[in-house]
């Protein structure tokens, strides 16, 4: 554990990661305080990233929950094994068991399949948890994760309550597609990740591609920032600048590279058009 959060920004931007001190510092305290971190942003801005950079800085094995609509208690947390509670019923059938004692008997762990949430709890050493698109699952969903996230611990019924035997690092992201609950909010610290501005999407050029001419990263970032202020269907991310970066390149960067390799960059034939529009045809 480093002492200050300076001191993070050389070591994760030898992961590939580019940060700056804000994002740095959260994650310094996020260590420190022992709270959760909620990163808000557009799609594409390198949200999810984050977590598996902590995977690899820290050494902790990372376990992550993608979140949808319908996401329930037995996908997030736990489920029983049905089938193996079943045989253990067949077998002890015959046994001088009482009722009492076959029932304690398939309602303990060995019968438990941890999902993502209980397993992050409950694993002999510390994890990541990567809880992805939370604003995705349904409103209801966030009331499972406020014991979680506030006293890391998990109640079952059958067996009682699990507490964390390592507290795990817990990562939220979420594209705001739907404001997020005050009481999840309180629980954890806070992070808007922005687009990047120009100099530092040409940083991240050059990091996944140390090659390219420095006036060619400049250029793409310049360009994309222009993109971005566009109405579109789906503004570009991070992924696919370098992704345009990267089809520029294998076209050698000829005149036409940029124009010929926008499919790399935009992901619907209308903001194909709109860019063109805007910037070729005049």
């Amino acid at each position: 554990m480093v002492d200050n959060p300076r001191e993070l920004i050389p070591i994760i931007d030898n992961l590939g990661y580019v940060i700056d001190e804000e994002l740095a510092t959260v994650l310094f305290l996020m260590q420190k305080l022992e709270k959760p971190l909620l990163l808000e942003g557009n799609p594409g801005v390198g949200k999810t990233k984050v977590p598996y950079i902590l995977s690899n800085m820290l050494g902790y094995e990372l376990v992550r929950l993608q979140c949808y609509e319908g996401l329930d208690v037995n996908n997030a947390i736990y489920e029983w094994n049905y089938q193996k509670q079943l045989l253990a019923i067949k077998i002890s059938e015959s046994s001088s068991k009482s009722d009492k004692e076959k029932e304690e008997m398939i309602f303990g762990e060995d019968y438990l399949l941890k999902r993502p949430l209980l397993k992050a709890i409950s694993n002999n050493k510390r994890m990541i948890l990567l809880i992805d698109e939370i604003d995705r699952a349904d409103e209801e969903f966030e009331a499972f994760l406020l014991e979680l996230l506030s006293d890391f611990q998990i109640s079952i019924p059958e067996l009682g309550t699990i507490s964390a035997k390592h507290k795990p690092i817990v990562v939220l992201t979420s594209n705001r597609t739907r404001e997020l609950g005050d009481a999840l909010k309180r629980r954890c610290l806070y992070h808007w990740v922005d687009y990047p501005s120009p100099e530092k999407e040409m940083q991240i050029i050059k990091k996944h591609l140390p090659n390219i001419e420095a006036q060619l990263a400049e250029q793409i970032a310049t360009f994309v920032e222009k993109v971005r202020t566009l109405k579109l269907d789906k503004t570009p991310g991070i992924a696919e600048t370098i992704d345009w970066a990267r089809g520029i390149a294998a076209l050698h960067n000829d005149d036409a590279a940029m124009y010929n390799s926008l499919s790399c960059l935009l992901k619907s034939n209308n903001d194909i058009k709109v860019v063109k529009n805007e910037f070729f045809t005049k």
